[in-house]
């Protein structure tokens, strides 16, 4: 069997834990954050871990990890 290759741009974006479960960065720390609440903001700043369904598809994407 050859090697798979990684997606890269998911390598970019999703981290897998020791554990096996895949984590991503959250939506809304882009732009316009003057108008955001620090708590909001502060929230966003923790990775939160996808659920079953998106971690499948995404494992199959990273497959070494």
């Amino acid at each position: 069997m050859p090697k798979l290759k990684t997606h890269k741009g998911s390598a970019k974006r999703f981290k897998v834990t020791g554990t096996g479960k895949v984590m991503a960065s959250r939506q809304n720390r882009r732009h316009n954050l003057e108008f955001k609440a620090n708590a909001r903001k502060r929230r966003l700043r923790k990775a939160h871990e996808l659920s079953k369904a998106d971690s499948e598809r995404i494992s199959k994407l990273l497959p070494y990890s």
